[in-house]
């Protein structure tokens, strides 16, 4: 097989799988998603549900912060708003889920844009720290706005329905769960082969130079934050219908953490540095809790020995990918990739 040959037709040039290997490994997935409700027990079924909600929070962020250099500690509160809404909506609406869902991650990206205003002026710590602060006021309306969202105690939900089938067990929620991460993360895979994708890398790389080329920064920071904040309303909104509950402390700001987590992880500015950062975060605490079992006979009180150890795992990982590997499991991937295409060729 020839790399990097030059593509011979314009639908060769567009296609997001360029080879047959690609392809191959595309279907397996696929084929994985499709056969695993049937083979795994509820535990894992609830794992995987929870990784691909995760997976389009992290995804979302990663448009904002990888491909468009812009720093967001406010991710869960957006998540929040998409929940909240979902939430009210599904209680207070006869409305189908299907709409619902897309009006909580409207309605975050609406909020999100809002939050992203002080981008034009502020970059860097300066903007993390203004996304936090966004952050506390949302959670202070989610507090005081009872009539919508019940205060402290939140809201509760009766299982979704879509077409009429009422989404009772995690093996149910995974065929709506499955097909929306699919669908965003496909979707986020081809903003970037468009001049709004490549607006957003030019903003990140050389934000002055990108407005002397004539790109309207304001607009197109503002979109990427709406765009971001759309994802995490909808994951939000995902989230909801799983556990069919939201409080104010339901998204604290360790979730805004983990998220950018994921993404360093993964790799910043790669749509499956994402995704497998979202994953690998997402099975770092199991790993933990199979450790907690393993000592539990040895250590008494391990449990409660080993409760902050998750924050630091995650804190851990983020300082040892910076140092170590600051393009993450992505750029590990593509290595072993680019070893296996030359050997056993190899000097």
């Amino acid at each position: 097989m020839i790399i990097g040959t030059a593509k011979e037709s314009y639908r060769a040039d567009e296609a997001l799988l360029t080879t047959g290997p690609q392809k191959l490994w595309m279907g397996i997935l696929l084929a994985g998603l499709v056969v695993l409700p049937f083979v795994f027990n509820t535990y894992w079924i609830y794992l995987a549900c929870l990784v691909m909600i995760n997976v389009i929070a992290a995804t979302g962020l990663n448009v904002l912060t990888g491909f468009t250099g812009l720093v967001s500690l406010g991710h869960a509160a957006f998540m929040a708003v998409g929940a909240y809404t979902v939430a009210w909506l599904e209680k207070n609406t006869g409305l189908p889920l299907p709409v619902n869902l897309l009006a909580g991650g409207l309605l975050a990206a609406a909020v999100g844009a809002l939050v992203g205003l002080p981008s034009l002026r502020i970059k860097g710590l300066y903007l993390a720290i203004a996304t936090i602060a966004a952050s506390f006021i949302l959670h202070f309306i989610f507090i005081d706005w009872k009539s919508v969202t019940g205060g402290t105690a939140g809201l509760t939900l009766e299982p979704g329905r879509i077409f009429g089938f009422e989404l009772v067990e995690y093996r149910h929620l995974y065929w709506l769960i499955m097909p929306v991460t699919l669908l965003m993360v496909t979707g986020a895979a081809n903003l970037f082969r468009n001049r709004i994708g490549r607006a957003f890398i030019a903003i990140r790389d050389r934000d002055i130079s990108a407005e002397v080329l004539g790109i309207p920064i304001l607009r197109y920071k503002l979109l990427s934050f709406a765009l971001a904040s759309f994802y995490a309303g909808i994951a939000g909104g995902l989230w909801v219908l799983f556990f069919r509950v939201v409080t104010p402390e339901s998204f604290p700001l360790v979730t805004s953490i983990f998220l950018l987590a994921a993404v360093i992880v993964g790799g910043m500015g790669t749509i499956i540095g994402g995704v497998i950062g979202a994953i690998f975060m997402t099975m770092v605490p199991e790993l933990l809790r199979y450790v907690v079992d393993f000592l539990s006979p040895v250590i008494p009180n391990a449990s409660l020995i080993l409760s902050p150890v998750r924050t630091i795992v995650f804190g851990a990982l983020i300082v040892g990918f910076l140092v170590f590997e600051p393009q993450g499991l992505a750029e590990i991937i593509q290595r072993i990739r680019r070893f296996f295409r030359v050997w056993p060729f190899r000097t």
